[in-house]
């Protein structure tokens, strides 16, 4: 049994794990900032990094505390080093590189989409390789198909804006707080779905990919019509992202063999969506695995149990690994449309 202490700061949650490698959570501990960002309605690159470093030091002290262990008790270092805003993987890479090199410990730099990706097996011990994987978050929207540690293979990317930030953004329109996708998800229980017309783009087409600009601008403008309920109009989006979701996802089961369906990341937490792709997972006759919803917005947890995957492996890596704000899970997978891809 291998102890990885896990780092994550890629965005604006500062958290540590200990994590084994039969599954078990040792300690873990997740300081968000939404208070500090509440006000710009989204994250401030600057505000979040100097939160980092404020924050992940005592964060190490506490797990290691609540687990009763040391530095020297751990067989690893891993460390998230993007994707994500720069100044924040900085920081959690850099504690990584620092507690890695005085411990004499190996170093493990996790990317964060990978931490996303792995991280239902470490709740579902029966999930293999290969899997159809919706990686769905605030910066994210991906189909790939699974079939190990490094090994992905990128079906559908979004070539606009990703599903999380599109409820964040449609959530500020709507005038309510920050994080978008459980204000949205929370007012949308009280609306009507079929209530306002909105679009599904890019739902039917053979293109693979995934955009939701067009449907953020619809948003727009049925709030500025002034016809329309917020309950309604809210959960008129909910249900027009669950659709695109469902689209894209069923185009893309047809192209793999893939015996499960695996949801991941931030938005996976919300339930119309879980359980409207467990839905379709049952009609296409695959297994559906989520994490709880706690594994889905960003922790360490995951970055641990990771790092733990990639241990196992054998691949480490060394005291000059790179910070990275892009780092695709697919390298090779062709460039497709849209300004604002992500990678």
């Amino acid at each position: 049994m291998t102890v990885i202490l896990g780092l994550e700061s890629s965005c604006d949650d500062s958290a540590v794990a200990l994590v084994t490698s039969d599954r078990r959570i040792l300690a873990q501990a997740v300081v968000g900032q939404n208070a500090a960002h509440q006000p710009y309605g989204g994250v401030v690159p600057e505000i979040a990094a100097r939160a980092h470093v404020e924050i992940l030091p005592g964060l190490v002290r506490q797990v290691l505390g609540e687990a009763n262990l040391s530095i020297a008790d751990v067989d690893a270092i891993a460390a998230t080093a993007g994707p994500g805003l720069i100044g924040g993987v900085m920081v959690a890479l850099l504690t990584g590189k620092g507690l890695a090199l005085s411990a004499g410990k190996p170093l493990i730099a996790v990317n964060h989409l990978e931490g996303h990706a792995l991280s239902p097996r470490l709740v579902d011990p029966d999930l293999g390789f290969p899997y159809l994987l919706l990686l769905v978050s605030g910066g994210h929207c991906q189909l790939l198909e699974v079939s190990g540690v490094d090994k992905y293979r990128r079906l559908a990317t979004t070539i606009d804006d990703a599903a999380g930030e599109a409820f964040d953004k449609a959530a500020k329109l709507l005038g309510l707080g920050y994080p978008g996708g459980p204000a949205i998800e929370a007012l949308a229980e009280s609306g009507d779905p079929s209530s306002v017309a909105l679009p599904r783009p890019l739902a039917g087409s053979p293109e693979p990919h995934f955009s939701f600009a067009g449907l953020k601008s619809a948003v727009q403008r049925a709030v500025a019509s002034g016809q329309h309920a917020r309950e309604d109009i809210a959960a008129s989006f909910q249900q027009a992202v669950v659709d695109c979701l469902l689209d894209r996802t069923s185009n893309a089961l047809a192209k793999t063999d893939a015996p499960a369906l695996v949801v991941a990341g931030g938005v996976a937490a919300n339930h119309a969506i879980r359980g409207a792709l467990s839905e379709l997972a049952a009609r296409e006759g695959r297994e559906f695995s989520v994490p709880p919803a706690w594994l889905c917005t960003d922790n360490a947890a995951m970055i641990a149990w990771a790092g733990a995957e990639r241990f196992a492996a054998g691949v480490f890596d060394a005291l000059d690994a790179p910070a990275r704000a892009r780092w695709p899970l697919d390298p090779e997978a062709e460039k497709v449309r849209g300004a604002g891809v992500k990678a």
